[in-house]
């Protein structure tokens, strides 16, 4: 029989096959419709620099078909349901996703099912994906946010899987074969590494035993790659593209972890930053000096590192100034508490985005996996609520004094640079 533990809230439950499968469900009996994913507890992070990509690689393949249905009659089916298809390799987690009516969900289960179970992984079909891939490559760095981001985390997680970009180089894709695909996925498709999310007008006791009926088989130890923690490093990564119309800059601190309890101070700081029109980044640099368009601030977390960055896209004539707003907020930060109106504000924003960013069956389904694959456990949104109104600007302040030194400072500026030039001696805080 399966364990099954019942969590608040009550319309939250989880049950562990025996096989080690976790299935978490949300009920939401006011909707029509049902969001279910198979949730791979692995990403980009566990890669060999070899397989560096493996695990996207794989992604994209197990749309290509299995023993049962060819690439274009999944595509069908899950058309003929009404419904979509989907998928994401992150650096910790691979997702594959549906979304249908509430009376097709078994029929989509069973299509995710053998879609991650059985995948034909066919000599033509990898040659053929690895061209679609090859260009996803092409089409990623002609995207300065991305390629920018890319070149930030290659230096700030120097040396560790963190560091790869999720889609591997041009090098790794290239020599992808069937029999390294096949291996990774039997070492890394395993009912102990893999979880079910759904969300919607379901009932959990039905979707185990579906659940059951499907994966139940399925071998329950695999293998991944052990993880050690990353350390950031504070680079300065200067890298020059002559054909960017804008400057792009990317400015960042080691943090802590998704699990430390101070994530939600850390999130109210981030807020305050560059969370909103009207936090400090976006009055200061857009609305006052105007000297940039795209300027925001961002805490990723996860389940051992983290960093809170800071973005913006400028001039060249106006990068130094840039640079100056956002190291004068740092020290504002560290110097003095932030007011109450203003944290007021900041707290309201975030409960605000992240309450409404959940108003979806999918986004309820993946806050469960995530939740569960993090923590061990799912924590009530009135809980998260009542965890950001704990936050105190005391709070924020220890984090700032902690977070915002010299030495600690990562920096990466991508653009027609013609010789610009940045110290250490310019990040002082």
């Amino acid at each position: 029989m399966a364990s099954m533990e019942r969590a608040l809230p009550a319309n939250i439950h989880k049950t562990s096959l025996p096989n080690g499968l976790r299935v978490v469900t949300e009920s939401m009996p006011a909707v029509r419709s049902v969001s279910l994913g198979v949730w791979l507890n692995a990403g980009s992070r566990h890669e060999s620099d070899p397989e560096s990509g493996i695990t996207h690689f794989i992604e994209h393949m197990v749309f290509k078909g299995t023993d049962r249905f060819s690439a274009r009659e999944l595509a069908c089916e899950i058309d003929g349901l009404g419904g979509n298809l989907d998928a994401f390799t992150s650096k910790e987690t691979t997702a594959f996703t549906a979304k249908v009516l509430d009376e097709h969900w078994p029929r989509a289960l069973d299509i995710l099912a053998d879609m991650v179970q059985n995948p034909t992984l066919a000599e033509d079909e990898i040659e053929r994906e690895k061209g679609v891939i090859l260009e996803e490559l092409k089409m990623d760095e002609d995207n300065p946010d991305y390629l920018l981001g890319t070149i930030f985390a290659g230096s700030f997680w120097r040396g560790h899987g963190m560091g790869r970009p999720v889609i591997g180089t041009q090098q790794s894709i290239r020599g992808f074969g069937r029999s390294r695909l096949r291996q990774f996925f039997a070492d890394t498709f395993c009912a102990s590494n893999l979880m079910l999310a759904a969300a919607g007008n379901i009932d959990h006791d039905e979707f185990v035993r579906a659940a059951e009926r499907h994966f139940g088989g399925l071998e329950g130890s695999g293998t991944i790659r052990p993880k050690q923690p990353p350390q950031g490093q504070a680079e300065i990564v200067l890298r020059d593209k002559p054909s960017l119309e804008q400057v792009h800059v990317l400015l960042g601190v080691e943090t802590f972890s998704a699990l430390d309890p101070r994530r939600f101070a850390g999130l109210v700081l981030s807020t305050l930053l560059g969370g909103g029109f009207s936090s400090r980044l976006f009055q200061k640099i857009r609305e006052e000096a105007g000297l940039a368009y795209s300027v925001y601030s961002d805490l990723g977390l996860y389940s051992d590192a983290g960093c809170l960055s800071v973005g913006a896209g400028t001039s060249l004539d106006a990068l130094r100034t840039v640079l100056q707003y956002a190291l004068r907020e740092f020290r504002d930060l560290k110097d003095r508490p932030a007011p109450e109106s203003e944290l007021r504000r900041a707290k309201d924003h975030l409960k605000g985005s992240l309450m409404l960013g959940l108003e979806s069956t999918g986004s309820r389904m993946a806050n469960l996996a995530r939740q569960e694959a993090i923590h061990g456990h799912v924590r009530s949104l009135d809980e998260i609520n009542d965890r950001i109104e704990s936050v105190t600007a005391p709070e924020v302040q220890a984090l700032a004094i902690e977070w915002f030194q010299q030495d600690r400072m990562a920096l990466t500026v991508l653009g027609n640079l013609d010789g610009w030039r940045v110290e250490r001696a310019d990040l002082a805080c």
